[in-house]
């Protein structure tokens, strides 16, 4: 009717990843299980960092960062996707939609320039392994994790700011299991090309620059591998090196599918999918991908784990 086509929308539905019941006491169980991996083997990760000397190091500093944004990435979904498999109809406040979107966006994008300075680390400790000291110092380390996270601030607040400017008068059923941007242009009466496009203009450019950071880096490693002695720094480096491919492979990976392929390649169904990859199965996988591949966290392992065992 006309008094429903203006009424302001107070709070959002959200349909979820499926209705069947069996279907969601199983994902449920599944899905329980991912988070809680995800939060102990992202804090064990800190824990093991912050409490070795071994590892104090830059590239250590900034996966301690990692291990805390993926903690942050997959707290802000996993529990509202937890409740909607027990829930008939979960609905989330405007305030509390707006908040969640802010959350992951800016995790998001941390974790993309993450990424590209870990790159950037990697490529200073094999390629100018007697300046590392002075260009990775512990200052100029802290100033790129503080960059970094003022990056995810400004283009989620771009994301916010956009999302403010709409007004939500009819449909309030987001067809995701997050209150995710482009769901909630969908529901809006009044979003423009700038409310489009400014997101977009905003996210791809953070994506093709840490993309860009990222390549450069390890064209120039291999440019150099063969004409270098490494140095104990270098090894280090170096045996980061496949983990942290191995990473942003799966996280570009999944972004390009969802933000590069063309919008009719693939269904809202497929959306979801992928979606649940990047935002929830990825920050499970890192702590596994970063400590199994790295021999200085797995004897920093082997070590705590030894002292925990002759206390006990």
């Amino acid at each position: 009717t006309g008094t429903e086509n203006y009424t302001t929308v107070t709070e959002f539905i959200i349909l979820g990843l499926t209705e069947g019941t069996t279907i969601c006491v199983i994902l449920f169980i599944v899905f329980l299980g991912i988070y809680i991996v995800t939060l102990m083997g992202n804090v064990s990760i800190i824990m093991i960092i912050r409490s070795s000397p071994q590892l104090y190091a830059p590239m250590y500093l900034f996966l301690c960062h990692v291990a805390f944004v993926d903690i942050g990435y997959s707290s802000s979904v996993t529990p509202v996707m937890l409740m909607d498999f027990l829930r008939e109809e979960t609905s989330i406040c405007v305030a509390g939609c707006i908040a969640q979107l802010c959350s992951t966006v800016t995790f998001g994008i941390v974790e993309c320039f993450l990424l590209a300075v870990m790159a950037y680390d990697h490529y200073v400790a094999i390629c100018s392994p007697l300046l590392y000291s002075s260009h990775m110092s512990l200052r100029i380390c802290i100033l790129l994790v503080g960059i970094c996270d003022l990056g995810g601030y400004v283009n989620a607040w771009t994301f916010t700011g956009c999302l403010l400017s709409l007004s939500f008068c009819g449909p309030n059923k987001i067809n995701h299991f997050f209150c995710d941007y482009l769901p909630l242009l969908k529901l809006s009466s009044s979003h423009d090309f700038t409310s489009e496009i400014i997101p977009a203009i905003s996210s791809s450019s953070i994506i093709v620059v840490t993309v860009f950071i990222i390549v450069l880096s390890y064209v120039y490693i291999l440019f150099s591998i063969l004409k270098i002695h490494f140095t104990k720094r270098s090894h280090q480096a170096f045996s980061t090196c496949t983990s942290h491919l191995t990473a942003v492979n799966l996280f570009y990976g999944t972004i390009a599918f969802i933000y590069v392929m063309p919008k009719s390649s693939y269904s809202t169904e497929q959306n979801k999918v992928v979606s649940v990859f990047y935002t929830v199965v990825i920050p499970m996988l890192n702590p596994l991908i970063y400590s199994l591949r790295n021999k200085e966290v797995k004897e920093a392992m082997r070590k705590l784990v030894s002292r925990s065992s002759w206390w006990l």
